[in-house]
């Protein structure tokens, strides 16, 4: 079996091993949760591009080694690169995710992602794109971008919008976690196995040698097991979700689940109002309305649409709450961000237009992705 590494420094954080027509892409940083840098996002776009080009390759596998599949991108190496340097070292890096992400999601052979173990913010954007997208009772995804005054990116306002009801804003702005059952059952993944059994599943694949999608997902099958999805679980409790977060404004949701805390001492509900409270306001307006404007949106527009906001984020257009957010959060680990504004009646609509529109930077070009034929809807809405 062939083995090539992407070479660090300081460890080979991405591994490309396979056979002719079996490439695997190993994220190789465990230490930091497999989170992403720039050096390995440009490698990974490399090699994928020459996968794709390459007739003897049929088909692509993503995993991630140790307890995480990736829990996202690197943001402390990002922030720092920015405050030593320019805030489009920031929007750089968020760029190649992008692309990334984009090629992943358009690639014309199919791409397996084995998604055992955490997987967050980045490592959504990446592996939920995939055509198959398989976890485990390991799993534990989450998009807890607005506790640090961002937003939920990466291609969230396209896959939170087409999960069912008004689930994907009930993730996207109270950071809450779900197992992989409940991701399978909303849709996030397509497929459950048992961790054990991953390994067996990728020798299986090893044999595959035809990129029909019947083949392989009748290969994947063989390894299924039926997922334990518990009776309390979030996804069950949709009814409620939907009736709270199909409000028109983050007030109004807000409003509506401490109504229901009133009548419900229900853990989650407590936990979800106590999260929007200490969360970025600005980060919550801007995720609902780049969620709710995601539904009517196609990928590509999704994905330029979040670029412009992170670039209005990290050129601090409107505020500094993101580089407040990794200094109580991160760096300073106080916990006790200032972010401003202060408060949601705060956050006006003309401060939240402001991250939708052009960036007025004389060097900084609107994000261009590149023509691709095999971009298809995948997800579909499903209020």
């Amino acid at each position: 079996m062939a083995i090539r590494h992407c070479f660090d420094k300081d460890v080979d954080q991405v591994l490309f091993e396979g056979n002719s027509c079996v490439k695997k892409v190993i994220l190789n940083r465990p230490h930091k949760l497999n989170s992403l840098t720039y050096h390995m996002t440009c490698q990974m776009i490399k090699e994928l591009k020459a996968y794709e080009v390459d007739p003897k390759v049929k088909i692509v596998i993503l995993k991630g080694n140790g307890k995480a599949f990736c829990a996202g991108g690197d943001v402390l190496a990002s922030y720092t690169s920015m405050v030593a340097g320019h805030w489009s070292y920031g929007t750089n890096f968020y760029k190649k995710q992008i692309m990334l992400d984009y090629l992943v999601a358009t690639y014309g052979k199919p791409v397996v992602a084995i998604i055992d173990g955490i997987v967050m913010g980045g490592g959504a954007g990446l592996s939920l794109q995939g055509t198959f997208r398989i976890v485990t009772e390991n799993t534990v995804f989450a998009m807890p971008e607005t506790a640090i005054g961002h937003f939920t990116d990466v291609g969230s306002s396209y896959f939170l919008s087409r999960i069912p009801g008004f689930f994907g804003e009930y993730l996207g702005l109270t950071g809450a976690k779900i197992r992989g059952a409940e991701m399978v059952e909303c849709g996030l993944a397509t497929h459950f196995m048992l961790a054990k059994d991953a390994r067996l599943l990728e020798t299986a694949l090893d044999e595959v040698t035809s990129t029909d999608t019947k083949t392989i997902s009748e290969i994947i099958s063989k390894f299924m097991h039926k997922p334990n999805v518990k009776q309390h679980g979030a996804f069950s409790r949709l009814e409620i979700i939907n009736k709270c977060f199909s409000r028109t404004t983050v007030e109004e949701i807000l409003s509506s689940l401490e109504s229901e805390a009133e009548t419900k001492s229900e853990k989650w509900i407590l936990d979800a109002i106590n999260w929007m409270k200490s969360a970025c306001p600005a980060s919550l307006k801007i995720s609902l309305r780049s969620i709710r404007e995601g539904r009517k949106l196609g990928l590509e527009q999704c994905l330029i649409q979040e670029c412009t906001i992170v670039c209005h984020i990290l050129r601090r257009t409107v505020s500094n709450d993101f580089y407040e957010g990794i200094r109580a959060i991160l760096l300073d680990k106080d916990k006790n961000p200032k972010w401003e504004p202060s408060k949601l009646e705060l956050v006006t609509d003309e401060m939240v237009g402001r991250y939708f529109s052009r960036v007025d930077e004389d060097d900084m070009e609107p994000l261009q992705l590149p023509t691709r034929s095999n971009l298809g809807d995948t997800m579909r809405p499903k209020l």
